[in-house]
């Protein structure tokens, strides 16, 4: 008896038929329904690669990192002195890009491309871990389920809305996953056939070190890592967990004397932040909320390994990743923090489904009519398990004709209602933004439109007008203009609550209005700036960019 084969018996043709005709059907819709995202996805990075300033705040302070990187100068950098900046993220993403800013200039669509790029990888290597997982007894079958389970990870709105910004995060969780795939295909063909393969072991532990020095939040990665490795060997997590802990402490100290100890301010120091509870609650709330269904199965399918068989490195990774969000808590964190656990979900759910059809076809049914039901009806459960999932992260931006009647017959709305974001000028009234999105009202994902940059030309042609550079929160208006990038707002925060900086010459600058423009767009700067900036300079300006309200002042 085939019980791989979704049929029915030959009496009744016209059941049988309707019968194959169903999991075909659903398992269609669900990879249209992914495919749309991917589709969603690839629209929203051409228009962020089109556009030459800012999205995200950081994004500006990320190419000027590799712009020092490129000129061959450490970006950790003395706060206290003029320009008072410095970086705070590890170097690998910001090299990695130097080469694109050497061919084409400093460019922001360099750091956006490489960072989409990391994210289709990842969604290859997740679908690669998922595809690989099956029974080899079920055929080529089941290639839906390994497209689907990667397509679920770029339909996630934290990964859409991130995936393609100028930022290290998605770039450290592609190496996070290549790392415990390449891990698990390492340790199967070593309980196969026996024979250790420690050149391949080799290159788990560059891969987890490449993550760490892309972003340190990788350390919940290396952490699962080493678990899955004691567990199934203590001598052998010893033996490889020292001489990487060896390595990665010398180039620590490396960098850190290369830098007269600013690499060990800014990475370090500069990231004890306070945490949020509420923050962090919020985010879990949503985070599951908006991955019910992958989250749901992995975390089945981990307990189900712990109970019945035994762990797998996915398993443990999973677990561990979705603990360390919590670290999405930390003011200055957000959603981006949930991106290795999605990464792990999409793995784990994918092979926790991989081993129900497997069940379900080497299972005794009590009759052949029940087995090929079962080979009918569990397939198609699946593909609605994921169409579900489909509907719950729902995002598409709808300012073209073609995708507002995509979002008319989807039954959503064609724009939702948000006011701009107002912290230094007075609230302004929702407008409609032709974006929907399930997290609600996002400033993220919403393609830039033609007028965002002229706004930003605007802004950029108001500096341009004196002599210096701004004290800008925003890096890419001066960088427009080929002039000082002048502070890091958050970077100086950070440090300014931790009592390791002293902002001495910058206020004196600030109070002698050494400055001839100020621009802010969420007042991060710590209290006693903002305060002098109040004194010394007045609002002449309020530009509208990217849901933002800019306030550029002159001095009084």
């Amino acid at each position: 008896m085939d019980t791989d084969l979704p049929t029915l018996p030959q009496t009744k043709p016209h059941t049988r038929s309707a019968a194959d005709l169903l999991p075909k059907l659903l398992i269609g819709l669900a990879l249209a329904a992914f495919v749309g995202y991917l589709i969603v996805y690839v629209i929203y990075a051409v228009q962020l690669f089109r556009f030459p300033f800012d999205y995200d705040q950081g994004e500006g302070f990320e190419l000027m990192d590799t712009i020092l990187f490129s000129r061959g100068e450490w970006p950790y950098r003395d706060n206290d002195a003029y320009p008072f900046y410095s970086s705070n993220y590890p170097p690998l993403f910001h090299v990695v890009v130097v080469p694109l800013i050497w061919l084409f200039g400093p460019q922001y669509w360099t750091g956006r491309l490489v960072s989409f790029l990391g994210t289709l990888v990842t969604a290859g290597a997740i679908a690669y871990a998922v595809g690989r997982g099956r029974d080899p007894a079920a055929g080529r079958g089941r290639w839906w389920l390994a497209a689907l389970s990667g397509l679920a990870f770029l339909a996630s709105n934290y990964v859409y809305h991130v995936g393609p910004l100028f930022r290290q995060h998605m770039f450290m969780v592609m190496f996070e996953t290549l790392a415990v795939v390449l891990l698990t295909v390492i340790i199967e063909r070593e309980e196969n056939d026996g024979r250790r393969r420690n050149v391949a072991l080799l290159g788990v532990m560059a891969l987890l070190l490449f993550a760490g020095y892309t972003k340190q939040l990788a350390y919940a990665t290396v952490i699962a890592v080493f678990i899955f490795l004691f567990l199934r060997g203590p001598r052998r997590a010893i033996v490889w967990g020292v001489p990487l802990a060896l390595v990665t402490g010398l180039i620590f100290l490396g960098i850190n004397v290369a830098t007269d100890g600013q690499w060990l301010l800014n990475t370090i120091t500069a990231n004890i932040n306070p945490f949020v509870p509420g923050q962090a609650e919020g985010l879990f709330r949503q985070w599951f909320g908006l991955h019910t269904v992958i989250i749901a199965a992995a975390a089945v399918y981990a307990a189900y390994q712990l109970y019945a068989t035994r762990l797998s490195t996915y398993a443990i990774w999973f677990v561990v990743a979705t603990v360390n969000s919590v670290t999405a808590g930390k003011w200055g964190a957000g959603e981006s923090y949930f991106a290795t656990a999605i990464a792990a979900a999409c793995i784990l759910s994918g092979l926790a489904f991989n081993h129900l059809l497997d069940w379900s076809r080497d299972r005794s049914w009590p009759s052949a009519r029940a087995a090929r039901w079962a080979a009918v009806l569990l397939p198609s459960l699946i593909a609605a398990l994921y169409l579900w999932q489909a509907r719950l992260v729902f995002h598409m931006p709808t300012h073209t004709p073609a995708l507002a009647a995509v979002a008319r017959v989807l039954g959503q709305p064609e724009a939702v209602m948000i006011a701009p974001q107002t912290s230094c000028s007075l609230p302004r009234a929702a407008e409609a933004i032709p974006y929907v999105d399930a997290v609600g009202a996002t400033l993220l994902g919403r393609p830039p439109t033609a007028a965002d940059t002229l706004a930003g030309r605007q802004i950029a042609a108001l500096i341009a007008e004196g002599d210096t550079a701004a004290f800008s929160e925003d890096a890419g208006f001066n960088l427009y203009l080929g002039r000082d990038v002048v502070t890091n707002p958050t970077q100086l925060l950070n440090l300014y609550n931790n009592n390791a900086v002293d902002l001495t010459e910058m206020l004196a600058m600030l109070d002698a209005q050494a400055f001839d423009t100020i621009v802010l767009r969420a007042q991060f700067y710590p209290p006693p700036v903002l305060d002098v900036i109040g004194q010394r300079y007045e609002t002449t300006h309020l530009v509208q960019m990217n849901g933002f309200v800019y306030c550029v002042m002159r001095p009084r």
